[in-house]
């Protein structure tokens, strides 16, 4: 994502953004939605490790999915009844123009009648059929790496990769996150992290506990 954000843009208080995001949908509406579509995409963040895990282990107060940057028109063509808002640096552009969203990672998607938020799509780099990082372009995957899937068949980024990304911050939600998916991780996809960490985020304190499995 460049540097600098085109003019314009709102930004909504806190209180206005729990209002609009209080019904976001759940990962089964999307998949109806996205059934049959020709881009990779996944459920992403806290969502995505429930799925892995199968089952709902806390609220969630939106959702997330992430799709290749290059597929975004075609996911798009899925909601004509609900308009995209672009998202970045805390302002949000409304039914956002090809500038604003070459120039941002994360578009909303919104009921134009009510105002509320249903879903965030992150439009995430990518070459073709691989998967890059946008924490660090090295890490390039396969999408078959990347997505897993439900028992109902709904696709989810997988574990490993979604602890990744909440590493950055640690919020008191993302420690609970780690806390109760490791136990549930493979060797495989303890190692996976522990060298993603390692190399992304080194010396954070989720690597000694990974060393301890």
């Amino acid at each position: 994502m460049p540097d600098s954000l085109p003019p314009g843009g709102a930004v909504l208080d806190a209180d206005e953004l729990t209002a609009r995001w209080a019904d976001p949908w759940r990962p089964e509406q999307v998949a109806a939605r996205l059934g049959g579509v020709g881009v990779p995409w996944c459920v992403a963040a806290g969502w995505a490790l429930d799925l892995f895990r199968g089952g709902q282990s806390r609220p969630h107060g939106d959702l997330e999915i992430a799709i290749p940057a290059a597929g975004f028109a075609e996911v798009r063509d899925r909601f004509p009844e609900y308009v995209f808002d672009a998202v970045g640096s805390g302002r949000v552009w409304e039914r956002a123009e090809d500038e604003v969203l070459a120039a941002t990672h994360q578009t909303w998607l919104r009921d134009p009648a009510s105002g509320r938020f249903l879903f965030d799509v992150f439009r995430e780099p990518h070459e073709g059929g691989t998967w890059i990082c946008r924490r660090d372009e090295s890490l390039r995957l396969p999408y078959a790496a990347v997505i897993d899937r439900s028992a109902d068949g709904v696709p989810y980024l997988v574990p490993e990769l979604v602890l990744l990304f909440k590493a950055k911050e640690t919020r008191p939600k993302d420690h609970a996150d780690f806390d109760g998916v490791l136990p549930l991780l493979s060797r495989t996809r303890r190692e996976a992290l522990n060298g993603w960490l390692t190399r992304i985020h080194p010396g954070h304190p989720w690597l000694v506990r990974l060393a301890m499995q």
